[in-house]
């Protein structure tokens, strides 16, 4: 066994990138080859899989995430249930690589988020109420401990914790690994990953660390994720491409209401979560667009709609007028939704809206890809979280580390 310390001495190691998301759809999984740290970051995908979690282990994992279904010995048993079934992403995309467990140096696991308590009573639902987040917190599942051992490889997760001791809101994370990759000295970048959740990075032309700005913009693909699985009675967890909401028309006097919302209002930086925009909030949504009598594929365009609004519209409120962005790169599973990709051209005519994966990082892995980076820079001291993202108040090496 290599011991934390002894990695130290190399400059370049082999680092699995092990993510799961608010979308809870699977667990994606990236073998990265990391040369350097800090400024000197330089990344090489070796390999990236995507395994989808069975069904029943996604609506286990959702009913976790909600405070009336939720138990705490449940719990307890994902915890240990989720970290077997990343330790097993972990060693399929070995398997499909070619590459062995004693060929890597480092897992970096951002776990499951089953609930994000970020502390701003404006942040969340109408259903809740401020004394229920009178201590700012998160909870990842997908123990480390479990990885460690059933892949012989030490392990660094729970990454999220360390920024909210510190004040911060635990989210973005991925917005310093985007200033390590993506800075540019001639154009003002936007690395936007619609995800369950939408987030946005702004790296500024020429810009310092401490100009990044990011924050989450509000739902992504969470609430269609869960209008099509309610309409489809599960046949379809998604709009694959976009193509049901191609179909409908959007509804605008019923978006202009959600976006009423307090949460769209506030400057960045600014996380939420399933907590405000889960469930809930699809099926009422759902209900309301029946009442106004709209079609399934118009209610289905009307919350995709929403998406696209509430990233443009925060990049008008608080981006445009400081930093106009050159280059938006799009991530995450909403870079698929034809739809979301054709309306935010429209909406931005002034950017040059592209997959990430023009840049030369694959749009899909990512996110993987910067948990690894993270847990390469935890490893070398280094600290992983952005105040002006998160809201910290000092900048905090995360992560915990666990030997095999």
């Amino acid at each position: 066994m290599i011991e934390f310390y002894e990695l130290l001495k190399k400059d370049k190691k082999y680092v699995i990138g092990l993510m799961s998301g608010t979308s809870v759809d699977g667990i994606d999984a990236a073998i990265v080859e990391i040369t350097g740290h800090n400024l000197e970051t330089q990344v090489n995908l070796i390999a990236f899989e995507t395994f989808p979690f069975p069904p029943d282990v996604s609506q286990r994992i959702l009913a976790l995430c909600q405070p009336d279904t939720s138990r705490v010995d449940d719990i307890c048993e994902m915890n240990f249930y989720i970290g077997y079934l990343f330790a097993e992403a972990a060693k399929h995309v070995l398997q499909k690589s070619g590459m062995r467990p004693s060929d890597i140096d480092l897992i970096g696991s951002h776990g499951q988020t089953i609930h994000h308590l970020p502390g701003d009573p404006n942040t969340i639902s109408p259903h809740r109420t401020a004394k229920h987040i009178k201590n700012p917190s998160t909870l990842q599942i997908g123990e480390p401990a479990v990885i460690a051992h059933e892949t012989g490889i030490p392990t660094i997760a729970d990454f999220r914790v360390a920024d909210m001791a510190a004040g911060g809101q635990g989210a973005p994370l991925v917005s310093y690994p985007d200033y390590l990759l993506f800075r540019d000295s001639a154009k003002t970048v936007g690395l936007l990953n619609i995800g369950g959740i939408a987030n946005l990075t702004v790296l500024p032309a020429n810009g310092t660390i401490d100009s990044v700005c990011a924050a989450d913009t509000g739902p992504g693909n969470m609430c269609i994720d869960a209008v099509v699985t309610e309409i489809t009675q599960g046949v379809a967890r998604y709009d694959e491409a976009g193509q049901r909401a191609a179909q409908g028309t959007p509804y605008q006097p019923l978006i202009d209401e959600w976006l009423k919302h307090p949460f769209f209002h506030l400057p960045p930086p600014k996380t939420t979560g399933r907590e405000t925009f889960g469930n809930t909030f699809a099926m009422e949504g759902l209900e309301t667009c029946r009442k106004h009598d709209l079609s399934d594929n118009d209610c289905i365009a009307t919350l995709t709609e929403l998406t696209v609004q509430t990233i443009t519209n925060y990049i008008a409120q608080f981006i445009t007028r400081q930093n106009p962005i050159d280059a938006l790169y799009v991530s995450g599973g909403g870079v698929h939704n034809q739809t979301i990709m054709q309306r935010l051209g429209e909406l931005l005519p002034d950017t040059s809206v592209e997959p990430v994966d023009n840049s030369g990082i694959s749009a899909d892995a990512k996110e993987a890809i910067a948990f690894a980076i993270l847990a390469n820079e935890a490893l070398h001291g280094n600290a992983g979280n952005l105040p002006s993202a998160t809201g910290a108040s000092i900048r905090k090496i995360l992560g915990k580390f666990v030997c095999p």
